[in-house]
């Protein structure tokens, strides 16, 4: 793997693990955007668990790729709210990040590794 793709995959990780801190922290612009969307404030911060949890998971390379699609498949969420509220440039930086997870899983599909997980 070469350097490129491994620097991209802690810049992943520091940006999920940045925007779920945020969430878990209860940031008051974080709440006015989920209360504006009409979710309910748990989902706040299951939506900041699920950023922190796979930020911590693209750390390691045996789970990197799995990580990063099931990031990728997680963006599909931010699309859709901001589709459905009209946030376009919110939206493109949703895609954006939904992009980036989906290249990182292709670029490290090779090095996953499960058997630490099969005993």
């Amino acid at each position: 793997m070469n350097a490129f793709s491994k620097h991209a995959s802690l810049l992943l990780a520091a940006i999920f693990f940045l925007t779920g801190l945020a969430k878990l922290a209860g940031l008051e612009f974080e709440i006015q955007a989920f209360e504006r969307w009409g979710y309910p404030l748990w989902f706040i911060y299951l939506v900041g668990f699920i950023e922190v949890s796979g930020a911590v998971a693209l750390l390691f390379k045996q789970v990197r790729a799995l990580a990063a699609a099931g990031l990728g498949l997680f963006m599909i969420g931010p699309v859709v709210t901001h589709v459905l509220h009209a946030e376009w440039a919110m939206l493109m930086v949703a895609l954006i990040i939904m992009l980036f997870s989906v290249w990182i899983a292709w670029q490290w599909r090779k090095m996953v590794s499960l058997p630490f997980l099969i005993k």
